[in-house]
């Protein structure tokens, strides 16, 4: 049998994923667009390279508890993709296996297939937790220990922590935004989450096909990355408040919610993104909003091109390790190390402190990462207080109470959101004032 167009596009996002460092999602919309696959098979393929990516690591503890030689990253990767289908989907295993040997056989090779078979049918003899019965928290719910220990530190909390990464493997909701004054949740179907008043879950479809997302007048967007904005657009500032600044709007979609606020209050948002391609997107999305929009422009967020005090609201939306969205960004698990964290502190503190000198006395920084990471949250904002004398918290929680128990362990009044809690990724938003 021929392997399926689904099942190869997965194998080639996986192997993407591995050799570019290529986004899943990104990769995998290409494909099924290049390759004009839609409907069930795109489905498939969707689920496929998801739930491989999220539970790659309970995958790999089950493989080599079978296989004693090292394997090549391909045969892996076919293996993983295998066992996925056996272990979580419930694909009858001569399914499994055939389409697995056939797709090895077109992208690897004949040599490796009769290996990729005997495996395949050694998995199926059991099912995953009697695989995993014996093994640690870590590899039983698919994460790197590093991870474990730092979102268990995060939390706090440690009876939740189990909780919170089973809801990092669990599929994420497609969660939309109806952009103020612009779209109303009514035209966009499914379900109004409570914790955004512009949140929809939809129960499914492609969300292109909805006309208000064609226009932009609504968008995909992660619900606690709805609060971000909302958090920033309400705080209260003293004076004038007519210019707003995203100094990190890249891909744009803060960018985007924050034009249609701004618009609303007679006020309008410079959007500045470091990379060009990403500035691009920028404009894409805010192209329904622009009356809301001073414009977009290209430039290092830690040297800024505008004069000092130029804003009345800023917002920092940090280049971080992602960790508080797994769900959505699987890879990352995979693709960060701790190290990472040391590497991102110092660019988070200095796109913070870039963002506070370019706000004037009175007005208000919103700092937010979707990272739960202590070092990452509340360690950049206590190093930015610590060094001024013209920065005062505020409690953003205050201003969020659709976020109910999302006070942070680490930072009194800041907000941080929980998967497991709050249907979100674990973003983390607190309020500055700059003070004279």
């Amino acid at each position: 049998m021929a392997p399926d167009p689904a099942r190869l596009v997965a194998f080639d996002v996986l192997r993407a994923v591995a050799e570019q460092d290529a986004y899943a999602n990104i990769e995998l919309s290409r494909l099924l667009r290049d390759r004009r696959i839609s409907g069930r098979d795109a489905a498939l393929a969707t689920e496929l390279v998801g739930g491989t990516l999220r539970l790659r690591g309970a995958y790999d503890a089950v493989l080599d508890q079978l296989v004693d030689q090292r394997l090549d990253e391909p045969v892996r990767d076919a293996l993983r993709l295998g066992a996925h289908q056996l272990l979580s989907m419930r694909v009858p295993t001569h399914a499994a296996v055939d389409s697995t040997v056939e797709l090895v056989k077109q992208r690897i090779g004949r040599r490796p297939s009769g290996l990729v078979n005997a495996v395949l049918r050694k998995v199926s003899a059991r099912d995953l937790d009697d695989w995993l019965r014996d093994r640690s928290a870590a590899e039983r719910l698919s994460h790197p220990q590093w991870v474990v220990d730092e979102l268990g530190r995060a939390l706090a909390r440690p009876a939740e922590l189990e909780a919170l990464l089973r809801a990092d493997n669990d599929r994420p909701t497609v969660t939309l935004v109806a952009r103020p004054g612009l779209a109303t949740r009514d035209e966009l179907g499914g379900e109004p989450l409570a914790v955004s008043p512009y949140a929809v879950a939809l129960a499914g479809g492609d969300p292109g096909e909805i006309a208000a997302v064609r226009e932009g007048r609504a968008g995909v967007q992660d619900a606690g990355s709805q609060l971000v904005a909302l958090a920033l657009a309400r705080a209260t500032v003293d004076g004038r408040d007519d210019r707003w600044l995203d100094v990190c709007a890249g891909p744009g979609g803060k960018t985007a919610l924050l034009a249609a606020l701004a618009g609303q209050a007679g006020a309008r948002v410079l959007a500045n993104e470091r990379q060009p391609h990403r500035a691009r997107l920028v404009a894409q999305a805010v192209r329904a909003a622009r009356g809301g929009m001073l414009g977009v422009v290209t430039g290092d967020g830690t040297r800024p091109a505008w004069p000092a005090g130029s804003f009345d609201r800023a917002l920092v939306d940090a280049p971080c390790t992602g960790l508080g969205a797994l769900r959505r960004r699987p890879e990352s698990r995979w693709r960060r190390r701790l190290e990472d964290v040391a590497d991102l502190v110092p660019l988070q503190v200095g796109l913070l402190e870039a963002a506070l000198d370019s706000t004037r006395a009175g007005g208000v920084v919103v700092y937010a990462t979707c990272s739960p990471v202590v070092e990452e949250t509340a360690g950049v904002v206590a190093s930015v207080l610590a060094g001024r004398g013209d920065v005062a918290l505020e409690p953003a929680s205050a201003l969020l109470p659709e976020a109910t128990d999302a006070e942070s362990a680490h930072l009194a009044g800041a907000v941080q959101l929980w998967p497991h809690r709050h249907g979100t990724d674990a973003m983390f938003i607190t309020v500055l004032r700059r003070t004279p």
